[in-house]
């Protein structure tokens, strides 16, 4: 690393240190010609593959426009919107590789969406899996009732369960 003062071309680490749940890396440096110390920050460039071959930098930013147009009209808030976008982020960096493509980050998306709001699931699920016919969002409304069921108890209807005494 050259040192920002003399412009010598190395410089010796002296402290290294995470910041930013490990997504960056602070490193305080030395110079041995003038004896200066100065900081330095590395970030891991994560980059998304298109379906065109084109690559470009992992944003949140995307997933939360995204999700939130998947949202629209329902009641979700924006701090859900971004811990999404934030899960989705720490999933997909958490495959340890440079580039990803848009395919996985869209799965990586479909599963914590679902668990906020099931009918911003289907729109985006929608969107995403390309859905041709009234028969994709049938199979796709069987699955999450499927889900329900098994999530709220064997057998029991959880609308009608829930309002039931007896």
């Amino acid at each position: 690393m050259r040192c920002p003062y003399c412009r010598h071309a190395d410089s010796r680490v002296v402290d290294s240190r995470e910041a930013d749940d490990g997504q960056l890396i602070r490193r305080r440096r030395s110079c041995p010609e003038c004896g200066k110390r100065f900081t330095t920050v590395e970030e891991a460039v994560l980059a998304v593959v298109k379906r065109s071959g084109v690559t470009e930098p992992f944003s949140r930013t995307k997933i939360i426009g995204g999700v939130r147009k998947a949202c629209q009209g329902r009641p979700v808030d924006d701090d859900s919107i971004a811990l999404l976008a934030q899960k989705v982020e720490e999933t997909v960096r958490a495959k340890g590789a440079a580039e990803i493509p848009s395919n996985e980050v869209g799965l990586a998306i479909l599963g914590p969406l679902r668990d906020l709001d099931e009918v911003a699931y289907l729109r985006f699920a929608s969107v995403y899996r390309s859905f041709d016919s009234l028969a994709d969002f049938e199979r796709e409304i069987e699955t999450l009732r499927a889900a329900a069921i098994a999530r709220d108890g064997a057998g029991a209807e959880p609308a009608e369960a829930a309002g039931r005494t007896t």
